[in-house]
């Protein structure tokens, strides 16, 4: 006969089993950096909605999204107006209400079209620096979670930049910056009247500058120490638009604002030994390329060395926005080196 202590560790073990079955699976946006989750996805969209017909879509774009139910995420990269229209306090809470229907939690960061380029007259002649602080009233209201299902992350509430964000699952290390278009706020505010960028219009764009230097710094010194498979960045601005390559060629100084940031990318991506992949939107049509691999224009027009382990994504945007990018993380399993992440565009229903 079994003993009265076999019965006892028996009947513990029997009723551990049975509680830890009755434990709901892990919440598809669970981001703890001890997360031991297998393979992933997650979606990007940006440069989203554009004009009135798209505003009228964007809730069925999202309930798209929502469908996908094995999204652990979603990223919108910025951009939710087009560039010639009014940067009103009633828009942004109309499309804070539709992120508010996203079943999946959502990370967004601002584009330059809700709050750089407002300067414009068509925009409202709005301050820029005002739409800034209006932006983070009305979408970062609660620092350190998500828009949509909540979902934890550390955030660089404790400089003013709640939008920017970092958090890893399964080895991959990601991080959400505002590095904006319109060469990262430095161009002209002409609406007002400026010729030149203007004092506190710089003052802005040092601080939110260093900030993001300083979190993209942590997620890799973070990815280094956990031994990560992966970085991701994400941002709005597009650092290497086709469209500006021979302009900047012929001038780098009209890509000025983002030498410091293609400088601590290009340092941290040679210093890590695995994949670094930037997603971002900006230039509206899909891309996949390295762009500061060797041979590339970039390379002279930033002053870099190459970056082999660089891969980019531009995500579709504007018009063409009819789709959003799922990216596959996969399972840490055989997957060290350059296949951690793989990509589709997924086309929305209508």
């Amino acid at each position: 006969m079994p003993s009265k202590t076999m019965k006892t560790t028996t009947a513990a073990l029997t009723l551990a089993l049975s509680v830890l079955a009755a434990q709901p699976a892990a919440a598809a946006g669970s981001t703890a950096d001890d997360s031991t989750e297998d393979a992933f996805t997650f979606g990007v969209i940006g440069d989203i909605p554009y004009g009135e017909a798209e505003i009228a879509k964007f809730p069925a774009r999202i309930q798209d999204i929502n469908a996908d139910k094995d999204l652990n995420f979603v990223t919108h990269v910025g951009d939710i107006k087009n560039g010639s229209s009014v940067c009103s306090d009633e828009y942004f809470t109309n499309i804070r209400a539709q992120f508010d229907t996203f079943t999946h939690p959502l990370v967004f960061t601002p584009g330059d079209n809700e709050w750089v380029d407002c300067h414009r007259t068509n925009n409202g002649a709005y301050n820029p620096l005002e739409r800034l602080d209006r932006l983070r009233e009305v979408f970062f209201n609660k620092p350190g979670k998500t828009l949509g299902s909540t979902m934890p992350v550390k955030s660089q509430e404790d400089l003013g930049l709640p939008e920017n964000v970092r958090f890893t699952q399964n080895r991959v290390a990601f991080s959400v910056l505002n590095i904006q278009g319109s060469n990262n706020s430095l161009q002209p505010w002409t609406g007002l009247g400026a010729t030149a960028a203007t004092p506190e219009q710089v003052a802005e764009v040092e601080q939110r500058t260093d900030a993001a230097l300083a979190q993209i710094r942590e997620t890799f010194a973070g990815a280094q120490r956990r031994n990560d498979r992966a970085v991701v960045l994400m941002m709005q601005a597009d650092m290497f638009d086709p469209s500006l390559l021979t302009a900047a060629s012929a001038n780098p100084e009209i890509v000025s604002g983002f030498r410091s940031i293609v400088h601590a990318i290009v340092k941290e991506t040679n210093s890590f030994d695995a994949p670094v992949y930037l997603i971002n939107g900006d230039s509206h049509v899909f891309a996949e390329n390295q762009p500061l691999a060797e041979g590339s224009p970039w390379l002279d027009i930033y002053g870099q060395p190459a970056a082999d382990n660089l891969q980019r994504i531009t995500v579709d945007g504007s018009a063409n926005a009819t789709n959003y990018v799922r990216f596959s993380v996969a399972g840490n399993s055989g997957t060290e080196g350059d296949d951690v992440l793989s990509w589709e565009k997924v086309p929305f229903s209508s």
